[in-house]
């Protein structure tokens, strides 16, 4: 008799706070067989974005759970776990996500987040968006880029898993560095996901 079957996608979770470009990327590249997860749930730290729309016309299932209605970070983070505990993720993945996450103890997989820019430099709290390559440009660096690492309980210092490097062009502007640096992003991203997935289903299989 054979073994129970591998399973052969990983059951992720997607926090945005903004246009869902990151999600539709990531679902258009597990569709298409490239990274082996299946997102089974998406939460919004605002109703009024784009992600949110992206999420429900995937028919995933989306939950609304904003920062401002809790009286802490704490009480914020119970929530959202709360809601994602039926689910099962097994790896939560922060696609322009603004608040402060941190894991429940029933996660075995990683929280992952992308950075743009080439940490440690320009991350931290308040560091997010255009403010990153407004910071790029006026240190006057010559590259910046992207890095892809795992979350810990400060801002923008967990493990770095991977970068990509996008060099900065006489007359760049933000807008112009954020557009190549994004471009970085679509690649690396679920490249580093189906990496930490792949992982996590062998050792299922094991």
């Amino acid at each position: 008799m054979s073994g129970p079957t591998a399973p052969v996608s990983l059951p992720v979770a997607v926090l945005l706070s903004g246009s869902g470009r990151t999600l539709e990327n990531l679902l258009a590249k597990s569709r298409g067989g490239e990274v082996p997860v299946t997102v089974v749930a998406v939460i919004a730290s605002r109703g009024d974005v784009r992600g949110v729309e992206v999420a429900r016309a995937a028919g995933l299932p989306c939950a609304v759970i904003r920062r401002r209605d809790h009286p802490d970070v704490d009480a914020h983070n119970a929530a959202i776990n709360a809601w994602l505990a039926p689910f099962a993720p097994r790896m939560i993945v922060l696609a322009g996500y603004l608040c402060f996450y941190r894991a429940p103890a029933w996660l075995d997989g990683p929280v992952l987040n992308i950075h743009p820019a080439l940490l440690p430099l320009h991350g931290g709290r308040g560091m997010w968006g255009h403010h990153v390559h407004e910071a790029v440009l006026a240190a006057g660096d010559p590259e910046s880029g992207c890095t892809v690492h795992r979350v810990s309980n400060v801002y923008d210092a967990g493990e770095i898993l991977a970068q990509t490097r996008v060099p900065v062009l006489p007359g760049d502007t933000p807008d112009r560095l954020a557009a190549r640096v994004f471009a970085a992003e679509c690649d690396l991203y679920p490249r580093i996901i189906a990496e930490q997935a792949r992982l996590l289903l062998d050792a299922t299989a094991r």
